[in-house]
């Protein structure tokens, strides 16, 4: 026992020794402001740089791409405006050479005034008979002046013959076609009276027998209408020979007080007046009526009575019972005045007490130089 006791000393020497020296280390980590990391999420930290070197890259790498649109887009604009200069040129090249070779000064209406070889160029006064710069002003032809009468003759009586000649021809074909239309329209018109006829003669025979198939039910009509009427008139002397009979018979003209007396009650028409009998019975039931009405009325009066009574009993109780209720809040009010009052005047000694007693310590530097001395 007694040498294992300095071995468990030196043990727990070193263990507090390594433990003083681990906190000294700890101390110094922990106050030393430049590699101090504790309320530091390092991980987030280096995951926000990422996260933003990532982004920086993602929009660079879109401002390059804009950047190379644009450029394409420059380089586009170029080939077009280039292409668009070519082709007015072009434009222009086509209607100059156009000017040039179809609005030459030989195509304007007022050429023939400045044309430098008018004079070469310049016709006879007249040429024929026929030339349309032989107008009266120019006197280059006269009336009665015919130089071709010949030729202007010979083709007048070539023109007329060929005239009478397309003349017949159109009367020979006038007369064959209106021929034609005639035998055409005479054959349509005996087809037509044809059909006519035929339509005219089935009608006939239709209406021929319409009429006999009329004037045969008009007679059966008639034939049943009289044995009908014989029927109805021999049935309507048979019924007043009956009704003149229950008339003789009958309890009306008898005066028999049965016969008012009917399944739904008396019969007005039929009815001749009560007897003693009915008008004693009559007064009878009216006494018991009226003695019945007056009890109904006796217990109405009591019922209202009593009705009256417990509703005065019961505005009593509910009077008494408010007037009970009253009393209970005011002495409940009491009591609760009594309590606020002794509440307030202990807060009020709790608050001298506080200003007085627990609070009049004033935190000095040596207070507050004992916190922050330990790590743990």
């Amino acid at each position: 026992m007694s040498g294992l006791e300095p071995q468990r000393e030196l043990e727990e020497a070193a263990a507090l020794e390594r433990r003083r020296r681990r906190e000294l280390l700890r101390r110094g980590r922990i106050f030393n402001a430049r590699i101090r990391t504790i309320g530091i999420d390092k991980d987030a930290l280096d995951a926000q740089v990422k996260e933003r070197k990532i982004q920086e890259a993602a929009e660079k790498a879109e401002h390059e791409r804009f950047a190379h649109h644009m450029k394409k887009n420059d380089k586009l604009m170029c080939l077009l405006e280039e292409r668009q200069k070519n082709e007015i040129r072009d434009i222009n090249r086509a209607l100059t050479e156009f000017h040039k070779n179809f609005q030459g000064p030989e195509t304007r209406r007022e050429f023939d005034l400045n044309d430098p070889q008018a004079l070469k160029k310049d016709r006879p006064a007249r040429v024929s008979d026929d030339d349309p710069r032989c107008t009266v002003s120019g006197m280059q032809k006269f009336v009665g002046e015919d130089l071709n009468h010949d030729q202007r003759m010979k083709f007048q009586k070539e023109q007329i013959r060929e005239w009478s000649l397309q003349q017949q021809k159109d009367l020979k074909n006038a007369l064959a076609d209106q021929k034609l239309a005639d035998d055409l329209y005479d054959k349509f018109r005996i087809e037509l009276d044809r059909k006519i006829m035929e339509e005219q003669r089935k009608e006939e025979e239709s209406r021929r027998a319409v009429c006999t198939a009329t004037k045969n039910f008009n007679k059966i009509q008639v034939a049943e209408l009289d044995h009908k009427n014989e029927l109805e008139k021999a049935q309507k002397m048979k019924d007043d020979m009956y009704e003149i009979t229950c008339l003789l018979r009958g309890d009306f003209l008898s005066e028999n007080p049965d016969q008012a007396i009917g399944p739904g009650g008396v019969l007005v028409d039929r009815w001749k007046g009560m007897n003693q009998e009915q008008l004693m019975a009559i007064r009878e039931f009216q006494k018991e009526q009226v003695l019945e009405k007056q009890r109904a009325r006796e217990q109405e009066r009591r019922r209202d009575a009593e009705w009256d009574r417990q509703r005065v009993q019961a505005a009593r109780t509910q009077l008494l019972w408010e007037r009970h209720q009253q009393r209970q809040d005011q002495v409940q009010r009491r009591d609760l005045d009594a309590v606020n009052a002794g509440l307030s005047q202990e807060q009020r000694a709790k608050n001298i007490y506080l200003k007085e007693e627990e609070y009049s310590n004033i935190p000095t530097e040596e207070f507050y130089a004992q916190f922050n001395t330990t790590t743990r």
